[in-house]
This record gives structure tokens, sequence and C-alpha cells, in this order.
């Protein structure tokens, strides 16, 4: 799911790479923060190209925790009109196995996506679809490499190198975690290609919303192109015992059966800000 993306990873630029028992405990920490058994948000995206005006879109997000590092996660776009229902379904598998499908409603017809692309743009937004995915600790060498500060938060670096070069379009992710709640804050993406961050991610907003913290703004940075994709969680519920057959090709190409798993805008109620 969408909260689901700030976890971490990395790959050295030739140099070998192995994890320091201190990087490897903060990155555990962060996999097993809780996120509830499911959840279900309201989320909009808004893209904006450099010098250019915003686009928004709206879409629902759906996320079920399986055990054994599964996952299943369904997003929905219900706005503007001409991506109205498209939606995604990801089966995350522990290690690198996963499934992936794209509902497109112009054509009725659900399409299974490559486990090999990796690197392609979502719906033209900054997040590829190995952002979509869950990723192991395990899938990744993990170190600490010091300290930072992100809106005046002190947060430390931790430093993830990819395993297998093949498993990620990255070669290594910089995350600034706030360790009081086990959340990266910034995380910084590196390509094979270049030595400075290809993109960034930042959280802005956090909540604690029935017990768990929430990330509920978030802003990826393509920092080449400086176009930019921000998330704005507009309401989120967790542990409504979301069924399994939502998460199915059927459910994904009918939207009427996730309509009552649907964050209304009073269900969200703030612990804590």
């Amino acid at each position: 799911m969408i909260a689901g993306l700030l976890i971490v990873g990395l790959e050295a630029h030739g140099k070998s790479a192995s994890s320091s028992p201190e990087g490897l405990a903060l990155a555990k920490a962060v996999y097993d923060r809780p996120t509830g058994e499911d959840a279900s948000s309201r989320v909009l995206m808004i893209l904006t190209r450099q010098g250019g005006e915003p686009r928004q879109r709206l879409l629902y997000s759906y996320a079920k925790d399986k055990g054994d590092a599964e996952r299943w996660t369904l997003m929905r776009f219900i706005q503007p009109e001409d991506v109205d229902k498209t939606g995604l379904l990801t089966k995350d598998y522990e290690g690198d196995d996963s499934d992936q499908w794209l509902y497109l409603p112009a054509l009725d017809r659900v399409r299974r996506i490559s486990s090999s692309r990796k690197g392609g743009r979502f719906v033209g937004s900054d997040f590829y679809y190995e952002d979509l995915k869950d990723r192991e600790v395990n899938m990744d060498h993990h170190r600490i490499i010091g300290k930072d500060k992100v809106g005046g938060v002190t947060c430390v670096l931790l430093e993830s190198i990819p395993v297998e070069k093949s498993n990620s379009v990255y070669s290594k992710r910089e995350s600034c975690i706030y360790k009081k709640l086990m959340i990266p804050l910034r995380i910084d993406y590196y390509s094979r290609k270049s030595e400075q961050p290809v993109k960034r991610l930042q959280a802005r907003k956090i909540k604690k919303i029935q017990g768990y913290w929430t990330i509920f703004d978030s802003t990826m940075v393509n920092l080449k192109t400086g176009h930019s994709t921000k998330l704005i969680t507009t309401d989120i519920r967790y542990d409504q015992d979301i069924p399994d057959a939502l998460f199915s090709q059927r459910g994904l190409s009918d939207d009427s059966r996730e309509k009552p798993f649907r964050p209304q805008s009073d269900s969200a109620r703030t612990d804590q800000e």
C-alpha cells in the first residue's frame, strides 16, 4: 500500500556490501513497525510538472498483511473520469516473488504485469511499480552511515544495497529514519548511472490513527526532471477484516466489492497528532 512505500534498500557502486548489526536491526525495526492486519485509505494524488499546472487524481488503497512476508494491496482510481475504476492488484510473497495485475476499464480487461517491469512508471506518477511492492529486509544489505535532519527533526541515515542487482532498479537507497516512530522521513533513491540521487520521497505529516502511526502527506520528486507526485491521505481505517476475495482478479475488475470497506470521513479518529 501507499503507506508501505517508505521501506529501504541499496546497492554499492562496484563496492562489496554487507549489513552491519546495527543497520540490520534498524531496518528490521522499520519493517516490523505495526501497521494493522489490514487498512483502507482515501488518497489524493497530485502530479506536478516543473512549471506546469498540477493535475489531481483520487484513489482508494487497500492492504492486507497475510503473514510470512506476504502482503496484498489493491489500488483503485475514481477521479478524473479518464482513469475512473482503473485498478492495480499486487501480491507480494516471501523473497522477490510477486504478482501484479492492472485493470483497464476502457477495455474491461485485467492485464498481468511482468514481474521484470520494476522500473515502469505507475499511471504517469513518479512511483515505479517496484515502489509499490513490499521489500523485505533480507533483500538488502543495511548499514548506518550517520545522522541528518528533516524539517528540524533528527533522524538516522540508513544505507541499503540490494543483495541481488536483478531485483531492483535502484543501486542504493538512503533513508533518514525517525527512530522514535521507526518511520523514514526521507528516502533518496540512486541509479546505477549516477552518484547523485535521482528521486526523493519525503514525509511531511504523520498522525496516529487507531494506535498506528500513519504517513498522511508525502511527496516523491524526480530530481532530474522536477516532476513530483504528492500523496495526501484524506481518510484511513484499519482492521476492518477485509475479505481475501477483494484481492482477486474478480475483485480487481468489480469495484462494487470494495465499496463497503472504503473509509468514511468520520471513521478516522486522530488519537494524537
